[in-house]
């Protein structure tokens, strides 16, 4: 294991732009970007602009702040928590003296580093090609690049970029085409499932929630889970019986979302994101220890809506209770909590770690393989939402999100001890 004195060491940078953009002020998340990519953060400087500076992003000033704590720190890395335009990043390059990288290439690096099976890394690599190509004026920066006269309209270095941009082109058109045969392989796969009548349930959520090591604890699979951003990239699907409905079940790992997940990756990751997609439930499951769980929440159903599967029934498992002090633990292990726009969903708490709430869980599992989650909570106490003997005798039919009576705080937090 490498120690952390032999890490490149990076300089972090966070701008708010204020209004609607999202900000960070702690830099929390890209400094466990940064570790996840193998960097050793030394330092965070945070700025505060209207709008980006075409050629600094950050202002002259700023930069020039921001150099002396890479000279302070012998850094070998600057990180911004932002996208950067390929001219911007040239010449933070080349004003610090060292590698800069915005939050998107951090990502990619990171998919590229954990990605598996055959189609992760074809996903992975449609993505990096996609933004590679539109940074070929940094690769090709210290070729010759002057105008000749009438019918000369460049130097070497422009036929270079010609030449690279038709290549990588050429590669992202076969990628593409392979990733096609992939998701019809997907597709035949999913119609088996439809066809055996198996009910289909994915797990979804932010990255490092604890997705996979549920996924372990409800199936008693060996999925690598590990306190990491983006642990787990490829789907891994297995079977499941819910012993309280008498039926078997497929329960699908994805890939974790974040918050400004590059539109490239969501477009690569096709293939992978249609399992929750074409899910007949979702087990969205939170980080209950995390202090931005609200924001962590509605980025995760944002995604959903974008790749179409917004409208799916969903559980909220709320997870890591090991995480949390006394005074922060339920009252009970399950209650029905309202989203934004009075959207309704049973919650459910646990700690896949330590096995507390599974049995509640698989409860619920239970009420919904069945098609007996109640569509009219009003006459249901939360202790008995997730008892599969009370859910049982229901008759009602599956239940969407916008059913229900809260009887939790619309407050996304755990409810506090009585």
């Amino acid at each position: 294991m490498t120690a952390a004195a032999d890490l490149p060491r990076a300089i972090l940078v966070g701008v708010d732009f204020g209004g609607d953009s999202p900000f960070d002020a702690s830099l929390d998340e890209l400094a466990l970007l940064a570790e996840s990519a193998g960097d050793l953060p030394v330092a965070r400087i945070t700025a505060r602009r209207k709008a980006p500076d075409p050629a600094f992003f950050v202002g002259s000033g700023k930069a020039d702040e921001i150099k002396a704590l890479v000279e302070g720190h012998r850094a070998e890395a600057v990180l911004f928590d932002q996208a950067l335009s390929p001219a911007q990043q040239r010449n933070l390059e080349r004003h610090f003296g060292v590698a800069v990288a915005d939050r998107t290439m951090l990502i990619l690096e990171i998919f590229a580093a954990r990605a598996q099976s055959h189609e992760g890394k074809l996903q992975v690599e449609l993505a990096r090609l996609q933004y590679l190509s539109t940074r070929l004026v940094r690769r090709w920066s210290h070729l010759e690049r002057q105008r000749g006269g009438i019918g000369n309209r460049g130097g070497p270095g422009e036929a270079q970029i010609e030449l690279d941009r038709r290549m990588i082109g050429e590669r992202i058109k076969s990628v593409k085409e392979r990733l096609v045969r992939v998701k019809k392989q997907r597709g035949t796969q999913r119609r088996a499932r439809e066809r055996s009548g198996t009910f289909r349930i994915s797990l979804v959520g932010y990255t490092n929630a604890g997705k996979s090591t549920l996924f372990n604890a409800l199936v008693k699979a060996r999925t690598y889970a590990a306190d990491q951003l983006f642990a787990t990239l490829d789907t891994t699907t297995r079977q499941l019986y819910i012993e309280e409905a008498a039926r078997s079940a497929s329960l699908s790992d994805t890939v974790g979302f974040i918050r400004d997940l590059p539109h490239k990756l969501v477009d690569a990751f096709e293939a992978t994101l249609q399992e929750a997609a074409d899910a007949d439930l979702l087990l969205h499951v939170v980080d209950a220890s995390s202090p931005v769980l609200d924001e962590q929440i509605a980025e995760v159903e944002r995604v959903l809506r974008d790749i179409g599967a917004g409208d799916i029934p969903q559980v909220l498992v709320y997870n890591k209770l090991d995480n949390l002090d006394a005074a922060q633990q339920p009252r009970e292990l399950c209650d029905v909590l309202e989203l934004e726009a009075g959207v309704r969903v049973p919650r459910g708490f646990v700690s896949a770690l330590q096995g507390r709430g599974l049995v509640e869980l698989r409860g619920l599992l239970a009420s919904a393989a069945a098609g007996t989650l109640s569509a009219d909570l009003k006459s249901m106490h939360t202790s008995s939402i997730c008892d599969p003997a009370t859910n049982a005798v229901q008759a009602e039919p599956l239940a969407t999100p916008s059913d229900g009576v809260v009887e939790a705080s619309a407050e996304h937090h755990p409810p506090q001890p009585q």
